[in-house]
């Protein structure tokens, strides 16, 4: 799964990047992204690609409470064009969910111990995401969940599953506004070439969600 995430470059670094020309309005930088807060996001509209903020946390258009988004922060790629939260947004509400590194903790005989994980390669990514608009009485709510996989060999040391980092040149294809069937959307996850990780301990101060500052990042003394 995924459950933390860390985006910590500047705006200018985000719209060259992926090739945005307009900019963020109200972007913040994070040590401790969490289920329940806005990340930075881009979809395509059909005319152009444009980047705001999600709630992340699946909400579908069709659920009676909001609450439901909590438990759907993940979606697993190898289901999610049968299942009824997620098989109409494999096919038309697809996004990019922007990051540089993501957290897991792993199993020890001392308990959980958290991991900070790159690329090697680069340094800015998008998870491969899903996003949908829920409408109650006067409230719209613009939420998202991240897809994810079976581990790689590198991430099964740490936990048996891990979101899906699309490569450079498959982001546009992923948000591209053409209709899918949500099986091909699954056949093209399917397919990906995997990336290439890293990754250090960090302290258990990056458990609390509350807490965002460079200690969350910092790599324990060995």
């Amino acid at each position: 799964m995924c459950g933390r995430y860390t985006l910590l470059a500047d705006e200018l670094e985000i719209l060259e990047e992926f090739d945005l020309e307009r900019g963020i309005e109200g972007y913040q930088p994070s040590y401790n992204i969490a289920p329940g807060q806005n990340v930075l996001a881009i979809i395509h509209d059909g005319k152009e690609k444009r980047a705001g903020y999600l709630r992340w946390g699946l909400v579908p258009f069709w659920a009676k409470d909001e609450k439901i988004g909590y438990k759907m922060i993940n979606a697993r790629s190898e289901s999610a064009h049968e299942k009824p939260s997620f098989k109409q947004l494999m096919a038309r509400k697809r996004c990019l969910i922007i990051a540089d590194s993501f957290y897991e903790w792993k199993k020890t005989e001392d308990g959980k111990q958290p991991k900070r994980i790159h690329l090697t390669d680069r340094k800015l990514f998008a998870f491969a995401g899903l996003w949908d608009k829920w409408t109650h009485q006067d409230k719209n709510l613009f939420t998202c969940t991240i897809l994810t996989r079976e581990a790689n060999p590198f991430m099964k040391d740490i936990h048996d599953r891990m979101p899906i980092i699309l490569p450079k040149d498959k982001e546009n294809e992923w948000i591209a506004p053409e209709f899918l069937e949500p099986v091909d959307a699954r056949e093209f996850l399917f397919h990906l070439e995997p990336e290439t990780f890293a990754a250090y301990n960090v302290s258990s101060y990056v458990n609390t969600a509350k807490n965002n500052d460079e200690s969350c990042i910092a790599p324990l003394a060995e």
